[in-house]
């Protein structure tokens, strides 16, 4: 059951096209990873979530809801942390937190809240003035996670979080997913998306390129492939599907496509193989093989 349900949104800013038919879905229960470089159109498509921005065509649900005619009821269920927080610098972090759990007109956990405000090492008596963008951070977070959210569209939220904090965030996802919550993760911290997805959505100039679950994806990167030889290889960087080898001392480093792998393995067996490793591919791998001649175009659109 698709709890956000896009299709075919578009979305221009005078001649420049954000967003190119645009379809994603978030079921029930599953972490959604959103990834693209700056300008993809990552945070348009968020915003237009939100209801902060009208799609100019195609259709975007939460709830079978419309995001823009229906945003008020919709995010009274709906949790949202943004990478860049912005806090009323005299009031305390505590007192901001309690304002956006009032603004949800909704009873709050009390224990729940000061629980993770302990896991997050977070002191909510300063001015919000005096906090790093990392206790900022913070600030959202436990005020989203403390929310009773069926639905949590985040995007960038550990940024300035030390890697101790993204492991409690990671926690609270993973519990976010086991209560039946849906959370849609944009991030460009890519082991983070593997590590927590289900599924992943690619976007690059405002077009899903690749979507699917890791395992769906991983046949389209390559391997990393250690080889140590008895005798040397000739022409190895000439096959088919081989990238980027480096030689020393008779051991081979390179990658290699996955439907070729097969094939590679008969040819370097010839030449008496002393030693063999391998990596399985990652979702950097496929990020970067996609992106490799589409370097970044600026600031996200």
């Amino acid at each position: 059951m698709s709890v956000i349900d896009v299709k075919g949104i578009q979305k221009h800013f005078g001649e420049v096209k954000a967003l190119r038919n645009v379809d994603l879905s978030v079921n029930k229960g599953e972490i959604y990873g959103f990834i693209g470089p700056n300008g993809a159109g990552k945070s348009t498509t968020i915003r237009i979530l939100l209801g902060l921005l009208q799609a100019d065509a195609g259709e975007a649900r939460i709830f079978e809801q419309d995001v823009w005619e229906d945003a008020v009821s919709i995010h009274k269920r709906i949790a949202y942390v943004p990478g860049d927080v912005n806090l009323w610098p005299n009031l305390t972090g505590g007192e901001v937190i309690d304002l956006f759990l009032s603004m949800r007109g909704v009873t709050v956990d009390q224990e729940k809240k000061h629980e993770l405000m302990k896991r997050f090492n977070f002191d909510p008596s300063k001015k919000c003035r005096t906090y790093s963008k990392g206790n900022r951070q913070k600030v959202a977070l436990i005020a989203a996670f403390s929310a009773d959210a069926e639905v949590y569209i985040l995007d960038e939220p550990t940024s300035g979080l030390d890697p101790l904090m993204e492991r409690v965030f990671q926690e609270c996802v993973f519990e976010a997913r086991d209560r039946g919550c849906s959370v849609l993760l944009s991030s460009h911290i890519l082991s983070e998306v593997e590590r927590l997805c289900d599924r992943v959505a690619i976007i690059r100039d405002g077009e899903i390129i690749e979507s699917g679950s890791l395992k769906d994806l991983r046949h389209l990167t390559r391997v990393q492939l250690l080889v140590e030889t008895k005798k040397e290889i000739p022409d190895l960087a000439n096959q088919t599907g081989v990238y980027d080898l480096a030689e020393e001392n008779g051991t081979y480093r390179f990658q290699v496509d996955t439907d070729q792998l097969d094939v590679l393995i008969r040819y370097v067996s010839e030449f008496g193989v002393i030693k063999l490793e391998s990596a399985p591919p990652t979702l950097e791998d496929l990020f970067m093989r996609h992106y490799e001649d589409n370097p970044d175009k600026g600031e996200d659109s």
